[in-house]
């Protein structure tokens, strides 16, 4: 439709101007007499008359649009580049105030824990099997490194423990990996035992703690933490809450449901323990 006005536009002008002429010249023809002949000429002409200036009105906006239009979508396109500037503005500014906040309490655990030597380092990647569940870091061997170090976010809470390293990478057993065997101490009774990944729990999330003492008395939300026993791992990491008491099917030892603190798909950046203090 632009395109008709655009090619056909003046020569629909030109022949409202003919019209217009035409009707003017036979009006001035009949000397303004009412004739029957100039009555049925002003019967035919009037609607033209009026159709034709309907028509050139219609044609001016017509025209008006047509020409705006790229300047319309010239401006609709600049809004349209400040929207996206603005959304990375915001994005940038929710990512410095993430950051801010991690480092604010990364600050505080370094308080709290001035015996631990940290080496931040981004996931790269997870696991995406069902039968293990691990993470890829950015840092490895170059970075000090090593199997067997622990893993934890800003926060302190365990992510897992580094099962291999290469020079640049390393991959984490997270804490529901069925390859985890972790000391861990119930902080409201200091009932110990052992935390434990279990292939049917790690499809939940979950991880046991196994070799309950005989008499233990756990309950729903009990908070469970690093007991630090074997000098291997550091001491009072959090881990996550019991969520149930159960006996296994041989009714002769008890075991608790523990679900982790650290929520695995969401992670950034962690941070590794290279080195701690034993506490004797």
């Amino acid at each position: 439709m632009k395109d008709f006005f655009r090619q056909n536009g003046i020569l629909l002008l030109v022949i409202a101007f003919l019209l217009s002429v035409l009707i003017g010249v036979l009006s001035f023809v009949m000397g303004g007499q009412a004739d029957p002949l100039s009555n049925l000429v002003n019967t035919v002409v009037s609607p033209v008359r009026s159709g034709v200036s309907a028509a050139a009105d219609w044609l001016e906006g017509v025209y008006g649009y047509v020409f705006r239009y790229g300047d319309m979508e010239q401006e609709l396109s600049g809004l349209r580049a400040q929207v996206r500037e603005l959304e990375e503005k915001e994005r940038q500014w929710e990512e410095a105030i993430r950051e801010n906040e991690q480092l604010r309490q990364l600050l505080d655990l370094q308080a709290r824990r001035r015996d631990f030597v940290f080496e931040a380092a981004k996931v790269t990647g997870r696991s995406t099997f069902n039968w293990e569940s691990t993470l890829t870091l950015s840092k490895g061997s170059d970075h000090g490194i090593e199997a067997g170090d622990c893993v934890i976010t800003e926060t302190g809470v365990l992510v897992g423990i580094v099962a291999e390293t290469g020079i640049n990478w390393s991959t984490v057993s997270t804490v529901i990996n069925t390859g985890t065997a972790i000391g861990g101490i119930i902080t409201r009774t200091y009932s110990a035992g052992v935390l434990e990944g279990d292939f049917a729990l790690m499809n939940q999330g979950r991880l046991k703690l196994n070799y309950l003492p005989e008499g233990a008395q756990l309950v729903s939300g009990d908070e469970v933490l690093t007991s630090g026993r074997g000098d291997m791992f550091p001491s009072g990491l959090p881990v996550g809450q019991v969520e149930g008491v159960f006996t296994d099917p041989s009714g002769q030892t008890r075991y608790a449901v523990v679900k982790p603190s650290v929520t695995l798909d969401t992670l950034i950046e962690v941070f590794v323990i290279k080195d701690f203090e034993i506490v004797e």
